[in-house]
């Protein structure tokens, strides 16, 4: 009985320790983004290599965005990150990677010139809804789409202010978009007016121009 307690009681001094990791985080990320320009927040698939004309589009629209004062945020890894953090960079922007750490695929990018490391995905769901004034979404995976769903769903239930949500790649976002109008929407789960919280734009430059006629900076 009194080592059923002892292991309860180390359990209990454990969670309670996490509370204060957790609230570590949370600090030493708002403190170190706290200063930074209204922020754009791009998303995709770790997995694109260089030559994909995704993560050339990313690049672009990053280097774009930066050039119009805004700063670039990315989860801080490979792919489409990368791309986000190398075209911010190469202009001078402000360049924020925010890394979580995994046991494969997630590895830290060089090109962020403001860098943090996450343990809790919570917490870096939080920060990069937080600093943004906009998303732009490019082809990805389970992660992609999480930060996604997350946001418009924050935004359908105004728990955030209504900020751009960009999706880049027509020809990737088709089936999603199809099956929102035709399945999620032909079957009342959602109001038409929730397809008006993205867009789908493949230019660079035209995604650009539709972030500043909504913000300011």
């Amino acid at each position: 009985m009194e080592e059923k307690q002892y292991v309860v009681d180390a359990l209990s001094i454990e969670e309670t320790w996490r509370i204060f990791r957790i609230m570590a985080e949370f600090v030493e990320a708002i403190e170190t983004l706290s200063g930074i320009q209204p922020a754009v927040s791009i998303f995709g698939s770790a997995r694109t290599k260089p030559d994909d004309p995704y993560y050339q589009k990313a690049e672009q629209t990053a280097r774009l965005l930066s050039e119009s004062g805004f700063s670039v945020i990315t989860g801080g890894g490979p792919g489409i990150m990368e791309a986000g953090n190398k075209g911010a960079a190469a202009v001078g922007g402000q360049s924020v990677g925010m890394n979580i750490r995994l046991p494969y695929e997630q590895k830290p990018n060089t090109y962020a010139n403001i860098a943090i490391d996450y343990k809790y995905f919570f917490i870096r769901k939080v920060m990069f809804v937080k600093y943004a004034v906009a998303y732009v979404i490019l082809p990805g995976g389970f992660g992609t789409m999480d930060e996604l769903f997350e946001a418009l769903t924050l935004i359908q239930t105004k728990r955030i202010k209504g900020f751009p949500v960009i999706l880049m790649g027509s020809d990737y976002w088709k089936g999603l978009v199809d099956w929102l109008r035709g399945t999620m929407l032909g079957q009342n789960k959602i109001s038409p007016d929730d397809l008006d919280l993205f867009q789908v734009i493949d230019d660079p430059e035209e995604a650009v121009k539709y972030i500043k006629k909504y913000v300011i900076v």
